[in-house]
């Protein structure tokens, strides 16, 4: 056995950490900046925060926010708006839930802190719904419906919706007729895409369907039989299927990062937002492959993702950025690639993340 050897770290080029001096402290920028040379978390979050900088700050880098769980719910929406009134994303992927929700704070509606002694069926009875300890009133989403119907109705019937073309003009019908910030709102202002993937998992996605359905209801009602009611008409209207088509979304989207000269990815959550945005590559690759084409694939050269989930639970919102090298969706580490994941609840640390940014860009995007 060879004797041990005394290294010190600087002779191998090991980083030297530094305390947090809380007297150095002058801004979230400064905190976020020391944290990344100490330890555990802390580092995590300082790092998101170098990664961040350096993605946004890039002139060349469409960067991609993806969405999911119950931010808008948890009041994270005006962040969300803040970063695309800021320039600091390109383009916006989303689970439908977060946007509906999002829409009834745009339109001027509440959400209310649950209290304990209210049981879940006393809710039901009072039109609250529950999202762990906060309150959507279904009279909300009943008024977001009247949103979504006026501007459905000035849409051109013959013309295939698709997600991004409806929370446009959802965001156009915003800017024109409301007070106040929004998602859609700013996306729309600014022309940045909004995408929802699993477009019927939501609210707006039903609103559309019943929308369609409504239009046809008479009909239905003469196709149904006598003796099968309200049902009968039901499973009649359920034949009636609105004109939405979800491959223009992908398509549309692919277009976006294929014009792009470096991509970035900032993650809140995962779920289908986040694996439907990665797939750009994988999809492109294959089309080579099946299509004898020779398509450079786009790969997210910068990636930040701020969810609780671990990987161990082998689970998607879990699965780590090298995980995805794997599949041709990132640059490696060794070829550019740059990035960050804090494992905690998005609501803690993206504020201390976005004022951080305000504090280093302001205006300037």
């Amino acid at each position: 056995m060879q004797p041990r050897e005394y290294h010190d770290g600087a002779q191998d080029g090991l980083e030297a950490l530094e305390p947090l001096d809380p007297e150095k402290v002058r801004s979230f920028s400064d905190l976020l900046v020391a944290m990344r040379k100490t330890a555990f978390g802390a580092r995590r979050l300082g790092e998101a925060y170098e990664v961040l900088t350096t993605m946004i700050g890039d002139p060349d880098c469409v960067v991609v926010l993806t969405l999911s769980g119950a931010m808008t719910i948890a009041k994270m929406g005006k962040i969300i708006s803040s970063m695309i009134d800021h320039g600091m994303v390109q383009v916006v992927v989303s689970t439908g839930a977060l946007i509906a929700h999002g829409l009834t704070e745009s339109v001027g509606k509440t959400h209310y802190r649950h209290h304990p002694s209210m049981r879940d069926e006393e809710l039901f009875r009072k039109g609250y719904n529950r999202i762990y300890d906060t309150l959507e009133m279904e009279a909300n989403l009943n008024y977001v419906e009247h949103v979504v119907t006026q501007t459905l109705k000035r849409l051109d019937p013959e013309v295939a919706l698709s997600s991004e073309t409806l929370t446009r003009e959802l965001g156009k019908t915003l800017a024109d007729e409301f007070e106040g910030t929004g998602i859609l709102k700013s996306a729309y202002l600014k022309g940045v895409p909004v995408y929802i993937p699993a477009f019927t998992d939501s609210e707006v996605g039903l609103d559309v369907a019943t929308w369609t359905m409504r239009q046809n209801v008479d009909r239905a009602r003469g196709q149904a039989q006598t003796r099968d009611g309200d049902l009968g008409v039901l499973r009649a209207l359920h034949q009636t299927q609105p004109a939405f088509n979800p491959y223009l979304d992908l398509n549309s989207f692919a277009n976006r990062l294929l014009s792009a000269k470096r991509l970035g990815i900032f993650t809140i959550g995962g779920g289908v937002p986040r694996n439907w945005a990665q797939q750009v590559a994988p999809y492109i690759e294959i089309g080579n492959l099946r299509l004898g084409l020779n398509v450079k694939p786009p790969r997210f050269q910068y990636g930040v993702r701020i969810c609780p989930e671990p990987d161990y639970w082998g689970g998607l919102s879990g699965c780590t950025y090298n995980e995805g090298i794997s599949w041709g969706k990132f640059v490696p580490p060794e070829e550019g690639g740059r990035y960050a994941e804090v494992l905690s609840d998005a609501t803690v640390v993206w504020p201390l993340l976005m004022v951080g940014l305000l504090e280093r860009f302001g205006t300037k995007h």
